[in-house]
Formats: structure tokens, C-alpha cells, sequence
């Protein structure tokens, strides 16, 4: 009895004065084995067990206490405090110290906090959560970028002010801006299925040495996904993406393969999107009753012949928005040895045919211009073999290797209602690449970096015309061909790029870090135009010549634990290509002919930002402010063709413009940004762009220039369960912030407010200010099943984005299956 009573008394001494702590993931709740825990002198330790728990009572009471673990950022706290806690630490991953995030889109690995450069990251996590349809609406979720639509099978992302062939897209390395990306809208960013990507990195302004021309706006890198060893045992691994949308009967299905083995690995995934026609909103704010809706439409197709409109007993369906798309990865990782590692890299994109809808809804004489306009199936073959190299030497301490292949095919085919003419333009581009990226081992928080880059491209672009023969609304052959101007030289096009860079960052002290950078480009470009049925070319054999150094210069400094400010100044340039020297088209009664004597167009940019971090640098609050001056720039106005002002195209007569270089203009314009964790399991994040920009040899506003946008979002997490809710906003954009002269900002896609005016300026409204809120979800019902649902455009508005024409999605309900095997 009395034994009893003593152990009895020891269980109870023990239960009062042992002090436990629990430490758990702030953001699934589970508890964390393996935290080392330690007070300053590292006198007294302790590490947690497999349940989170740690035994502190040889710590005293008001003694700092120090939480280390690998994969979580160190954690202070004094016991006292811990104790009126219920003894509960919650650590942080360390990608949530948000200083500590690490790019790779300078070549090396590099974090944030030694970079000057304005740059936004979107991880695989943050891409799951968003669930986009496409990569275009990946991209419009990114600080700092608005996405212009034609069509829907498209996207053209917008980053200061500049777009199209002023932006450079990158994909695992390789440039995927080539000879034919064109001034205006480009829609090729959708051709990188967003399921297949492991994050995407983004550079604002012409900063990057490292990619040369055409990165004037920035540069967009997307980071296909890519296998892993197996450190023992062999392993399969998979899984699997569903997904359905209401507001276009959308079904997209990914399957995922990988294969882990000690000395190889490979990593499979094909994704099929099929999309219908899209749903635009019903609630009208703007007050435009009419505006965007569809009263008509054409229903032919390459197989089926109607003569007139069709009504359309839904105006607020888009008819001729409908296509589907196929993406392919596969990827094969080798280490040939210890210091060489071989990867290869094949993509296959393609589409089905997709309808140009602003082309099919547009009017001539009150009723639809055209019966047939559709691209062709967009194709993009990527094959790239990647040697990764760290031979430890003086001269260089690691490398990468890429060469690349790229087969890009794209057409045009079209015709007009009264017509039985159906005219085809079809382009392919193969380019050749070759990259080489190196560093060179110097003294510590010292990187010496420098590579070169050869691309060659070659365009075949051919043209010829079909006269359809039908019965019964059924096309059944054709009459007779008929001549039709190509879009590019049909003689035959290139394009050779080779530049070399220099990059170097060192961090002067613990406070401030340089980043400096130069690079030299050369380009030569050669066109032979054989045709001159339609345009007579004064030159129709062009070789164009041009180099050029472009430099940039940036400075970080942390003049405290919590703060960072940034300074860059930077040139950057961007060659003619084959589009804007040799083009051929005609929009809206204006036909773009080319103009042999282009040169290029330069940009010196200079920029400052400020970070504000907070609750041990896992909340951000960021401002970045820039002034970008355009020199010599390419603008598209009126031309003469050996003294003539008009032309005759697709057998109507047209006014001729053409690409030509202007005097200096400017854009300028601000971000701010927040991001980080509210409380524990709550994180919010938020963004305002403001752009403005005007030329000042014309005193017109430039093109490409959004109204001022922005997106707030707010997002709960614990263990199994996640959501969130967002909301995105657009402000007005008057008609006379519009360029009209150009035509690129699609003002005629806007409310028309004076029928009767003889000035378009007049006549139109400009962008209506916008508003939507939508809601996120997620239940991780098992290790491997997960359900996802999305409620977009709650409140149903109505509205489109700047430039476009095509109406934005109405209300959506989105829902998604993931699982793992």
C-alpha cells in the first residue's frame, strides 16, 4: 500500500512539473518530428519525437528558446510565452520566410533577396489552387499582368505596357518567341498546358542580359515538371486530374506517369482539354444592354455550307468560341556521372481548329462580314536534349547545355459571307537552338556567370485559294483554285540570332548586394518575296543586318532585417522579325504591307522597390515604381507603295499601313503588393497595377496600355480542408486614353455611345470599370483523393477585358478530381 501510494505521488509530481511541448506544421496542423529545440549558449538540448512532442522543463522559464528543423524556418520564443500558448509552437516552411524563395529564371538558382529585378513566382501549389482552364488564365492571376483575348482559344499576356513579340516566352530554357510572333495580339501562351508546368517565373522590364531581344516588357519562364531518382527502391508513381465547368461544358482530363529508379528516370503526362462554347455574364452594371451579345451568328464549317446567318437563340452564348487542345510532356532524366547529368525534354502541343470569334462577329454593312475564319490546328513540337555539367574547374564551376528543336505550324483559313471563295494561309516555322549557360567559382556571395545562345529560324509560308462546290448545305468539292496573297515571304524566310552574355552579383556586405550584366546581340534576317500578283514589293529580296549591346545594372540594400530596397537601371532592344518586316495582312479595311527598311527599337528603363517584411519575414508588403523610354519605336500608321495609299486585298480595296520606326516614347506605371500569412492557418495576398504611357513625338497614347487592375485574395487551410475567396477588379478605361491609330486596342470591341459620330473617338464608350468575387474549396479526403471546386464570377457581370473581343466568363462552377496512385 504503501509502494502504491509513492509511485502514485511521483505520477502526480511528474504530471505538475514536467513541462511538454507539442510543435506542429503551422499550415496542415501536423505535428513535426525531429525539431531541435536549444536555448542560445546550446547548453540545454532537446528534439522532438515522432507526435510533435518535446520535453522543455530543463529550460527556465524566461529562457529564449530556439526551434530548428531543415525543412522549417527557425522559430524564437521564450518559454513563458510558450507556456500561455497551451505549450503549442506552430513552425513555418521555410518558402513562407518570403526573402527566402529561390528562382531559377536568371539561369542559376538564385533567391529574391540578392535580386534587384521586379519578379513574381507562381508555384505547382498555387497553380493547382487556381485551377486555370489554360495558361492564359494562369498568367492574368500573376502581379503585375493583364491577358487580352481574341478568341478563346487564346491569351496575350500584357506586362508593362507591352505585349506580343515585346514580350519573350521561355519554356525549360528555350526561347519560344520566334520569326513570326507578331506586333499586336499573340495568342501562343495557351500552347503550354498549365497541368503540366512545376511553376512559372516571371521578370519585368527589359532587365534580363540573359535573354536579349525581345524581352523589352519582360520575361515569362515556364518550368515543365521533371522526374526524380530514387534514392533505393524502384518506384511508379502517377496521378490524375479531372475536371468539369459549367460556364463552357469544359472537361479536362491529365494522367501522370513517373518512373523512379536509381540510375534513370522518366516522367509522362498527356492532358486533353475539350472546351464549348462559352457563357458571357448576365448582369449588366455597366449599363450596356446590348453590348457583347451575339444576336446571329455563322454556322458553317469546313464541311458545311450556309449562305446567311443563323439567330442565335441564346445572345449571351458565344457561339464559335468551341475548340480542344492536347498537350504532351515526356521527359527522361539520366546522371551519366557523378558531375553529368543528361535530361530530354519532348512537348507536343496541338489544337483543334479555333474559331477567330471578334472576326466572326464582325459587321460590314449591317450584317456578318465573314462566314469562315479559324485558325488551324496549332502545333508546337519541342524536342530538347539537356547536358548538365559541374566539372569543378577554375574557369567553371557548373553548366548547362540545351539544344532544342521547335516545329511551330499555324494557319489561317477564311472566307465571306456572298462568297464561295475560301482563301488558306498556312505558315511553319522550324527553329534550331543552341544554349549554353555557365558559372565560374569565385569568393563567397560572389557569382560570375556567362553564356552564349544561337537560334536559327525558318519560315515557309504558302497560300492558295479554293472555290467551294456544295449540295444541300453539304460542301462536296471545289470549282477551280484561285491565287491568294501568302502572309510572308512565299519565297522564303530566316532569321539567325547569336549573342553572348556576362552576368555577376556580388554582395558587397551583409546589407547590399550588385547585380550587373551585359550582353551582345546579332541578328540577320533574309526574305525573298517571289509573287507579285497583289503587291509589288519595291525590293523583294531583303538581307537586314543588326547588332546591338544592351546592359543593366541593379543594386539591393537591406538597410534592416525587415527591410529591402531595390534599384535597377537597364537597355534592352528588340530586332525586327519576319512579321514585322514582311508582313501581309488585312484588318478592318486596313492591309499591313511590309517595310524592307525597318530597324530596331531600343528601351532604357529605370526602376526602385521597396519590401516590408513582417512576423519573421512570412508577410510582405512590396511597392515597385519604373520609367521605361522607347527609342526609335515600331508603330504601325499610314504607308505609300510606290505612291499609292490604298491596295487591293481579297478582291476589296484597302488602306495601306505599315510598320515603321517612330521618334521616343514612354511607359511608366507602379505595382503594389501583399503577401503573406495572416494568422497561423490564414494567408492573404493582393496586388494594384497602374500603367500610363504616350508617345512624345505624336503626343498620342501608346497601345497595350491596361486601365488599372488588381486582384485580392484570402485563403484558410487546416489539415484536410482548404479555401479561400478573391476578388478582381478593372477600372475604367475613357476611350480617349485609347490609341486609334494603331487599331491594336480594339476600340471598336467597346460600347458604342454615338452611332452618328464621324470620329471613333466620339463614337465609342472606352473600357467599363469591372468587378468580380469568386470562392475556392478543397477536401483531401484520403492521402490520394482530392476534391477541388471553384465558384467564379459569383455574381454573374458582365464585362470584357481590355482589348478583347470576346466577352469574359460568366458565372462558374468548376470542379476538380485529384488523385494520386
Amino acid at each position: 500500500m504503501k509502494h502504491r501510494i509513492t509511485v502514485f505521488f511521483l505520477l502526480l509530481v511528474s504530471t505538475i512539473f514536467s513541462q511538454t511541448i507539442t510543435i506542429f506544421d503551422a499550415e496542415t496542423g501536423k505535428p513535426v518530428e525531429g525539431v531541435a529545440v536549444f536555448n542560445t549558449n546550446k547548453t540545454i538540448s532537446a528534439v522532438s519525437d515522432r507526435i510533435g512532442k518535446v520535453n522543455v522543463s530543463q529550460f527556465k522559464q524566461n529562457e529564449l528558446l530556439i526551434f530548428s528543423h531543415v525543412s522549417y524556418a527557425e522559430f524564437k520564443e521564450k518559454k513563458s510565452a510558450i507556456k500561455s500558448n497551451n505549450y503549442h509552437v506552430f513552425l513555418s516552411k521555410n518558402s513562407e520566410q518570403l526573402d527566402e524563395v529561390v528562382v531559377s529564371v536568371f539561369k542559376n538558382k538564385e533567391k529574391t533577396n540578392r535580386i534587384a529585378e521586379q519578379i513574381a513566382v507562381v508555384s505547382s501549389k498555387q497553380i493547382e489552387k487556381l485551377s486555370p482552364q489554360t495558361s492564359a488564365d494562369l498568367l492574368s492571376a500573376v502581379p503585375g499582368i493583364k491577358v487580352q483575348r481574341s478568341q478563346f482559344g487564346g491569351g496575350s499576356p500584357v506586362l508593362r505596357g507591352m505585349e506580343s513579340n515585346r514580350v519573350l516566352l521561355v519554356v525549360d530554357g528555350v526561347r519560344m518567341n520566334n520569326a513570326i510572333y507578331r506586333k499586336g495580339h499573340l495568342q501562343n501562351s495557351i500552347t503550354v498546358a498549365p497541368n503540366l508546368l512545376d511553376r512559372t517565373e516571371v521578370v519585368f522590364g527589359p532587365s534580363s542580359v540573359i535573354y536579349g531581344s525581345d524581352a523589352l516588357g519582360g520575361v515569362i519562364h515556364y518550368y515543365t515538371k521533371t522526374p526524380k531518382l530514387s534514392e533505393e527502391e524502384s518506384e511508379v508513381t502517377g496521378n490524375t486530374f479531372l475536371r468539369y465547368s459549367s460556364v463552357n461544358n469544359e472537361v479536362t482530363n491529365v494522367v501522370s506517369t513517373e518512373l523512379r529508379f536509381q540510375k534513370w528516370a522518366s516522367f509522362t503526362s498527356v492532358a486533353y482539354s475539350n472546351f464549348n462554347d462559352l457563357k458571357m455574364g448576365k448582369n449588366r452594371s455597366h449599363g450596356f444592354s446590348d453590348w457583347g451579345k451575339v444576336p446571329f451568328y455563322s454556322n458553317n464549317t469546313s464541311r458545311y455550307y450556309n449562305d446567311t446567318p443563323v439567330v442565335n437563340t441564346d445572345p449571351n452564348l458565344q457561339r464559335n468560341t468551341s475548340y480542344s487542345q492536347t498537350d504532351v510532356l515526356q521527359k527522361f532524366y539520366v546522371p551519366f556521372s557523378e558531375n553529368t547529368d543528361f535530361k530530354l525534354n519532348l512537348q507536343y502541343s496541338i489544337s483543334s481548329n479555333i474559331p477567330r470569334f471578334d472576326k466572326l462577329t464582325e459587321l460590314k454593312n449591317g450584317s456578318l462580314n465573314f462566314a469562315e475564319w479559324y485558325y488551324g490546328p496549332q502545333e508546337r513540337l519541342l524536342v530538347s536534349p539537356q547536358l548538365l555539367i559541374n566539372p569543378k574547374k577554375k574557369w567553371m564551376e557548373s553548366g548547362t547545355i540545351t539544344l532544342a528543336y521547335q516545329h511551330i505550324k499555324e494557319s489561317r483559313i477564311q472566307r465571306k459571307f456572298g462568297s464561295l471563295d475560301r482563301s488558306y494561309r498556312e505558315e511553319a516555322v522550324d527553329v534550331f537552338s543552341l544554349n549554353g549557360d555557365f558559372s565560374v567559382p569565385l569568393a563567397a556571395h560572389r557569382n560570375l556567370g556567362y553564356g552564349i545562345e544561337v537560334a536559327y529560324n525558318d519560315v515557309a509560308s504558302t497560300s492558295y485559294g479554293k472555290t467551294l462546290r456544295f449540295k444541300d448545305h453539304k460542301i462536296i468539292g471545289f470549282d477551280g483554285d484561285f491565287t491568294v496573297q501568302s502572309r510572308y515571304p512565299d519565297g522564303g524566310s530566316s532569321y539567325l540570332s547569336t549573342a553572348f552574355y556576362i552576368d555577376y552579383r556580388q554582395d558587397i556586405n551583409n546589407k547590399s548586394t550588385l547585380n550587373t550584366g551585359i550582353r551582345g546581340t546579332h541578328t540577320v534576317l533574309e526574305a525573298r518575296w517571289l509573287d507579285e500578283t497583289f503587291i509589288d514589293i519595291p525590293q523583294n529580296h531583303i538581307e537586314l543586318d543588326n547588332q546591338s549591346i544592351t546592359a543593366t545594372i541593379g543594386y539591393v540594400y537591406k538597410p534592416t532585417k525587415n527591410w529591402q530596397l531595390n534599384t535597377v537601371l537597364s537597355s534592352g532592344f528588340r530586332s525586327p522579325n519576319i512579321d514585322d518586316v514582311g508582313k501581309i495582312r488585312e484588318k478592318n479595311g486596313r492591309v499591313t504591307v511590309p517595310n524592307t527598311g525597318l530597324k530596331p527599337e531600343h528601351a532604357y528603363n529605370a526602376e526602385i522597390g521597396a519590401q516590408k517584411y513582417f512576423n519573421n519575414k512570412k508577410f510582405r508588403v512590396g511597392a515597385n515604381v519604373y520609367y521605361t523610354l522607347l527609342n526609335n519605336y515600331i508603330y504601325r500608321e499610314n504607308f505609300q507603295l510606290k505612291g499609292n495609299s490604298t491596295i487591293e486585298y481579297d478582291g476589296e480595296e484597302g488602306e495601306i499601313v505599315a510598320n515603321v520606326n517612330k521618334g521616343q516614347a514612354y511607359v511608366t506605371g507602379a505595382t503594389l503588393s501583399y503577401q503573406g500569412k495572416l494568422h497561423r492557418n490564414w494567408n492573404t495576398s493582393g496586388f494594384v497595377t497602374y500603367t500610363y504611357g504616350k508617345a512624345y513625338d505624336t503626343n498620342e497614347p501608346m497601345s497595350s496600355i491596361p486601365p488599372l487592375f488588381g486582384r485580392f485574395d484570402i485563403s484558410y487551410a487546416n489539415n484536410k480542408f482548404e479555401g479561400g475567396a478573391n476578388l478582381v477588379f478593372n477600372a475604367k478605361k475613357d476611350i480617349s486614353s485609347y490609341n486609334i491609330t494603331e487599331g491594336i486596342d480594339n476600340h471598336e470591341q467597346t460600347p458604342v455611345v454615338n452611332p452618328e459620330a464621324t470620329e471613333d473617338i466620339n463614337k465609342y464608350y472606352g473600357t467599363p470599370s469591372w468587378m468580380t468575387v469568386g470562392l475556392y474549396g478543397k477536401y483531401q479526403f484520403t492521402k490520394n483523393i482530392a476534391l477541388q471546386a471553384q465558384l467564379s464570377n459569383v455574381f454573374d457581370e458582365h464585362y470584357k477585358e481590355f482589348a478583347s473581343g470576346i466577352s469574359a466568363p460568366g458565372r462558374n462552377i468548376s470542379v476538380s478530381l485529384l488523385t494520386n496512385f
